[in-house]
């Protein structure tokens, strides 16, 4: 293998001997190569700047110690040297990170003295924070209490909720010394854990430590803190809860009863203390706190039924809130159900019923109605007539005579449990004609009393006539305790910080410069409803009917309708539809009215728009029709008049609004067709008909100048046509004259090239022949000299013989001489 590739190495180097121009052209390539490579390198390095070092995120007055490097492992050391330690995540380009900046250095300077304040950059790509720590977004805060955590913070990036939060950590148990600030403790509508452990036999109990972390963890779990951790140190305060044995832990509830943790059965941890907890907790009143990004939390919560959202203005920092706990008041009569837990235990003796009437009979006025129960014998088709007194009276025999008729929606409840409980029913009638008092789960009636008795076929009593519905007054009729369980209406209660969620409320209805009042709406999802509270009185009588208004059968409330702003023109070519102008505009019975229906996001709706205002500028001098449009999408309308698809056209005939017709799905929408479809379905009087045939006409008119714009779209359809082929044929020559350019250039580099060969051949060659003159010259020279040696040596030689001979000698002694040398 070395002999040949000696012998090839020796055959290469033969050959660029023979022809040194290849030679020369390999060095020549291979210094351009290396050139280029070394221009391509250089500048590579300059492509991407490179990234500025990061500075002090945070001010340098403020007590947070800001690791703007993201070192990382320096914030075990810096959390060991306090109790409580707050770390915030950032990065400096972050939007959120900048504005919650500001609210952390707020409560850093409040809190400073108890709480570590630590900021790292978590963006800085050579910090240990970005290469350990994967984040999805921005900042992100951690709380340490001592060796636990982290508890991440999700809630408001503002300074008062922050440090709400902040201060739960610190403190996570309540001290609950005496029995009033234990009474105090368990009245809030929050659930509440009570630890009950003995100080006495040592200085810390060990399963305070656990109840502690228990606290703790509820706090990781739900940074809302709905469930409040209480400790009581004395014996007397813990027996007011039946708490005797220490280390015990009781949870109180407002409905059900009350529960102390199964230490037989699982083992004392703080996961099954927060587990136990939250498991068992009841949740009345809740906070909604949307964070403002992507997020289902209102279509998950309002997903679950009927809703009342209240919007108040909240301060976290406040040491009472007495809004917030007369809301929490009412939430509590609406959910306290112990009038009808005997019902709901499945007692269905009616024996017991008796019982439980004259138990809890009070004295009060009662209405009566007589009314025709279903058949329930269909061979006999023998019929039951009753007596309904709807009262919380004692059994008895109520007399229609003495007593008001009952208003029609408190009877059709009535009904409604008859019907409910028939099979029940039945044996209260095979007695013949008796009386009882009947506890009613599914209606605000709490009670009624029932006497009753089996007829024949041919007596038959009429049923009472129906009145209309009035609207619930009076303390009697508003008087929601146990409302949730009498009727199946339920609603549940959440509340809304105004100052953060004011968007949600303007959107229900309420006004948007508005944002420190208080709002209160009924959101009803499944069926697309709501219902606006206007409350002008007290807030707790004014809520507490229209609790009661909302959960009645038929109830007086009205759908409330969300509609955008009146315009500054109504005047103009097309009238602007809303919410409040639609009945004045549309249902005016003195003129014809085609509504278009649109939204700002259909496509397709603003296609027709130039449709729509030809049409309107057609019957623009007619005081007879009117044409307008409606914003579907921002303006509610009642149910009949709203529609499933966009765009939709609707025509409403003066004087007969409700035959509104719709224009027909398989037809095209264009000028003639519109025009005739409103034509056709238009009040006109015979007396118009010149005007209609004007209408005709100038309808004929715009067809011919339809046609004649037909054509000069087709004619500039060709026009276009040939443009473009010669545009492309322009561009076929450009590109070929652009290749023959490429090609020049190309052949004129190989020319310059040759050029700078040539010159350079010429440069050798000039300085070869300087050289062969300068030889030259030397060489004439010596000539010269010779010329005048031999001249002299032949005047020597011509005086004689001798002469000669000498000359002979003298010229045989150079050539001797030059022999030798030789």
């Amino acid at each position: 293998m070395l002999r040949r590739l000696r012998v090839s190495l020796r055959q290469v180097v033969n050959q660029m001997a023979r022809r040194p121009d290849v030679l020369c052209g390999a060095i020549v390539l291979s210094c351009l190569l290396i050139l280029a490579i070394k221009l391509t390198c250089s500048r590579a390095k300059h492509v991407v700047a490179p990234a500025r070092p990061p500075v002090r995120f945070f001010s340098h007055d403020a007590p947070v110690v800001d690791l703007f490097l993201g070192q990382l492992e320096q914030v075990e050391r810096l959390r060991s040297l306090a109790e409580v330690s707050l770390i915030f995540l950032y990065a400096p380009w972050c939007a959120h990170s900048i504005t919650a900046r500001e609210e952390v250095q707020k409560v850093a300077r409040r809190l400073s003295k108890e709480v570590q304040f630590i900021a790292v950059n978590c963006w800085w790509h050579h910090g240990k924070c970005r290469k350990q720590q994967n984040l999805y977004q921005y900042p992100v805060i951690h709380l340490f209490y001592r060796r636990f955590g982290p508890i991440e913070y999700k809630g408001p990036s503002t300074a008062a909720y922050l440090e709400r939060f902040i201060r739960r950590v610190i403190t996570p148990l309540t001290y609950l010394p005496s029995r009033a600030v234990l009474q105090d403790f368990l009245s809030s509508y929050e659930p509440g854990v009570i630890g009950y452990f003995e100080f006495n036999a040592s200085p810390q109990p060990p399963g305070y430590m656990i109840f502690l972390t228990s606290a703790l963890q509820a706090l990781k779990r739900d940074y809302r803190g709905g469930v409040r951790f209480g400790v009581v140190t004395n014996k007397h305060v813990a027996e007011a809860i039946s708490l005797q044995e220490d280390e015990a832990v009781y949870m109180h509830r407002h409905f059900n009863k009350s529960l102390i943790f199964p230490r037989a059965e699982q083992n004392f941890t703080s996961e099954n203390i927060c587990g136990w907890a939250y498991e068992h907790r009841e949740t009345i009143l809740r906070w909604l706190q949307p964070h403002g990004g992507k997020s289902r939390l209102m279509e998950q919560e309002l997903g679950k039924g009927a809703a009342l959202l209240f919007f108040l203005p909240f301060d976290p920092l406040a040491p009472s809130q007495p809004l917030v706990q007369q809301i929490a008041d009412i939430a509590l009569q609406y959910h306290t159900c112990n009038d009808s837990d005997w019902w709901e235990s499945g007692h269905t003796s009616w024996d017991g019923l008796w019982q439980l009437s004259g138990r809890l009979a009070v004295a009060g006025t009662h209405c009566c109605n007589t009314v025709v129960l279903p058949c329930l014998d269909t061979v006999s088709h023998t019929r039951n007539v009753c007596e309904l007194c709807l009262a919380r009276s004692p059994p008895g025999q109520p007399g229609a005579a003495r007593s008001p008729h009952c208003p029609f929606h408190r009877m059709k409840a009535a009904l409604d449990s008859f019907y409910l409980k028939r099979s029940a029913f039945a044996r209260l009638l095979a007695r013949g004609t008796a009386c009882s008092n009947v506890v009613h789960s599914y209606s605000p009636s709490s009670r009624f009393s029932a006497c009753c008795k089996t007829v024949g076929p041919k007596v038959v009593s009429p049923p009472a006539p129906r009145e209309p519905p009035p609207q619930a007054s009076g303390a009697q009729a508003a008087n929601i305790t146990g409302l949730k369980c009498r009727t199946n209406k339920t609603l549940r209660f959440y509340l809304l910080d105004s100052h953060l969620h004011w968007t949600f409320a303007a959107r229900l209805g309420a006004r948007d410069n508005v944002r420190q009042a208080e709002f209160a709406a009924i959101v009803n999802l499944p069926d697309e409803v709501h219902y606006v509270l206007d409350h002008r009185e007290s807030l707790k009588e004014t809520l507490e009917q229209f609790i009661w208004n909302y959960s009645v059968p038929y109830s007086p409330l009205k759908r409330h309708l969300v509609g955008a702003s009146v315009p500054k023109s109504p005047d103009s070519l097309i009238r602007e539809v809303t919410t409040a102008s639609f009945l004045s505009i549309v249902m005016d019975p003195e003129k014809d009215v085609l509504l278009f229906y649109y939204t700002h996001w259909c496509g397709f709706c603003s296609a027709l728009n130039h449709i729509i205002i030809q049409i309107a500028r057609l019957f623009q001098g007619n005081g007879k029709i009117t044409v307008a449009r409606v914003n579907a999408a921002r303006n509610d309308l009642p149910w009949e008049f709203m529609v499933d698809h966009f765009p939709t056209l609707l025509f409403f005939p003066r004087e007969r609004k409700h035959l509104s017709v719709k224009f027909p799905e398989d037809l095209r929408v264009t000028l003639p067709n519109l025009v005739r479809f409103v034509l056709r379905h238009s009040s006109l009087p015979q007396r118009e008909g010149a005007r209609t045939g004007l209408l005709e006409e100038e309808l004929r008119r715009l067809q011919g100048e339809a046609r004649l714009l037909q054509r000069a779209r087709e004619q500039l359809s060709q026009q276009l046509a040939l443009l473009g082929q010669e545009k492309r044929r322009l561009s076929l020559h450009a590109q070929t004259l652009e290749t023959r350019n490429v090609e020049l250039q190309q052949q004129g580099r190989r020319l310059e090239v040759l050029y700078q060969e040539k010159s350079q051949q010429l440069t050798d060659t000039v300085g070869k022949l300087q050289a062969l003159a300068e030889a030259s010259e030397s060489l004439l020279a010596e000539n010269t000299l010779l010329k005048v040696l031999l001249a002299s040596v032949k005047e020597k030689a011509q005086p004689g013989p001798g002469a000669e001979q000498g000359f002979m000698g003298v010229r045989a002694e150079p050539d001797a001489e030059n022999h030798g040398r030789s």
